[in-house]
């Protein structure tokens, strides 16, 4: 019988998604990806095959998950299965050197970015935003990895040689000017099937200036599932969102073969929109949801169960029919 494989490397942000597949009697197999191996030349199983890595799988002991899935999607692209996310949704989501080229390529704005390598190099990266604050962060990221806000060369230099830096995990660290948000906040427009679903606003007025020691908080402002935005209302669905950007979103995930993500944005003082991060491996804040009537989970199982029934229509096999809820 198919099924939907959902791969991943943290049950923790899967258990949302099963509950509601289980909800719509769809059939599934959890595929945890921290480990294990590939048989190249054996055939993978029947069904649809959704791809959840994290590019912060590093930050819970699961360094060498994402080369392992990199090479389990070859895997199954090389036998033609249903990828839901495939190889290229996972280049972009470990590398955002990768994501602002292709969202330009688009004519998605960006904030202005310098990537580098070494200390030094850093240092000298810096010059580039001589007279205006900038932030850095790492390249593969999520949970806003080496984020931190800077107001001149000479605070970076003293935080580079601190025993507080953070050394990124692919080496690559970002310097990027910072966006000031009269609002203090940023939006995460959320697409199920290249669709969009709605968008969220979420509250970064504790964020950017927060010194090293609060990492923790930092990680729940920049991760939708975490808690401490749910009892802060640190989310709140945006009612009725509509802009041309859009539009331009759907094309770039078009492009990329990307069916499901949630893209951020910026808008400063004047108006001007700066997208910033695609999330690939989206999460949904319950309590937003539950006070705006929409579910982003049940919207992807959903659209998991309709993929499903493709697969099983193409093959021959008999379709599963979906709980209405």
């Amino acid at each position: 019988m198919s099924k939907i494989y959902i791969l991943h490397e943290n049950p923790e942000w899967t258990s949302h998604l099963t509950a509601r597949l289980e909800e719509l009697g769809l059939p599934y197999e959890d595929w945890l990806l921290n480990d294990g191996t590939v048989d190249l030349l054996s055939e993978p199983p029947k069904g649809i095959f959704y791809n959840r890595m994290s590019a912060s799988s590093h930050t819970r002991g699961n360094r060498f998950a994402p080369e392992l899935t990199n090479a389990v999607l070859a895997w199954l692209e090389y036998h033609g299965r249903t990828v839901i996310n495939g190889s290229r949704a996972l280049q972009l989501e470990v590398s955002k050197v990768q994501q602002y080229l292709e969202l330009e390529k688009y004519g998605v704005r960006t904030p202005r970015t310098v990537a580098a390598v070494g200390k030094s190099q850093l240092s000298e990266a810096a010059e580039l935003f001589e007279g205006r604050s900038f932030i850095t962060k790492h390249n593969r990221a999520g949970k806003g990895l080496g984020v931190q806000l800077f107001h001149s060369k000479a605070a970076l230099e003293q935080y580079i040689e601190s025993e507080t830096f953070e050394e990124p995990v692919d080496g690559v660290t970002l310097i990027q000017e910072y966006i000031h948000s009269p609002s203090a906040s940023i939006t995460r427009c959320e697409f199920v099937g290249g669709e969009f679903v709605y968008a969220v606003k979420v509250d970064t007025s504790e964020g950017f200036e927060l010194c090293p020691a609060d990492a923790c908080t930092i990680e729940d402002l920049f991760c939708p599932a975490g808690e401490q935005q749910a009892q802060n209302e640190k989310f709140q669905i945006r009612q009725g969102f509509h802009h041309p950007i859009i539009e331009k979103y759907k094309e770039v995930l078009a492009a990329n073969h990307i069916q499901v993500a949630g893209i951020e944005f910026i808008e400063d003082e004047h108006g001007t929109i700066y997208t910033y991060d695609i999330n690939t491996n989206t999460n949904y804040n319950s309590d937003a949801e539950a006070k705006s009537g929409v579910f982003g989970m049940l919207e992807l199982a959903t659209y998991l169960g309709e993929q499903l029934n493709k697969v099983n229509l193409y093959s021959d096999q008999p379709s599963l029919s979906l709980t209405e809820k």
